[in-house]
């Protein structure tokens, strides 16, 4: 069974810079999509973006709220994923979750197309 750790949030200022990370150990990586997620305190998880699996090579998608500042990329080889975060500010603050999606390779954005998540890393901006 796969087993996803993110890694590689803290406390940035507004405009700052924080590059997330989503290992995967266990299971078969590369084939369907990964997305990143978030949820802040009192609101719902929301999607921020998505790279496709093997069948989508390069297929991105992105929320409206993060395109232009968020990158999403992954090395299969190395079943690792990342999510470049730039230009960030106070509402992109909360828990960055990956997961991958359950038999989706392309660009799929809701949560119930994911089974696999990870436990999430907290992201803080400050104004």
């Amino acid at each position: 069974q796969m087993q996803l750790v993110e890694s590689g949030g803290g406390l940035v200022q507004a405009g700052g810079s924080l590059k997330l990370s989503c290992a995967a150990s266990g299971g078969t990586f590369g084939s369907d999509a990964l997305g990143w997620f978030r949820q802040a305190p009192g609101r719902k998880r929301e999607f921020v973006a998505v790279i496709g699996g093997s069948c989508s090579v390069g297929t991105t998608a992105y929320a409206d709220s993060v395109k232009g500042r968020f990158t999403v990329s992954r090395e299969n080889a190395k079943k690792i994923a990342y999510l470049q975060m730039s230009r960030l500010k106070a509402e992109d603050s909360g828990v960055y979750y990956c997961a991958v999606s359950q038999g989706y390779a392309g660009a799929v954005k809701l949560g119930r197309q994911y089974a696999c998540w990870g436990q999430g890393t907290q992201v803080t901006v400050s104004s």
